[in-house]
């Protein structure tokens, strides 16, 4: 998945502002602990992360974005 296509997702599901914050402030077990922010400055394929927010909020994301 882009990087464009992954924060497309992240906003639809979450809204602009709530969704940056998430990237910034959350951290994730299926990340090892990292926020989002963190796994994409290391490397972390994007699919990955979006999978781990999927786990994280399966009520919040649409299935039609996961």
């Amino acid at each position: 998945m882009r990087l464009t296509d992954f924060w497309g997702r992240l906003e639809q599901a979450f809204g602009p502002a709530y969704a940056r914050s998430l990237a910034t402030d959350q951290s994730f077990s299926a990340l090892q602990g990292r926020t989002i922010e963190e796994s994409i400055a290391q490397g972390v394929d994007t699919v990955t992360i979006w999978r781990a927010v999927v786990a994280a909020y399966p009520d919040r994301v649409p299935s039609r974005l996961q």
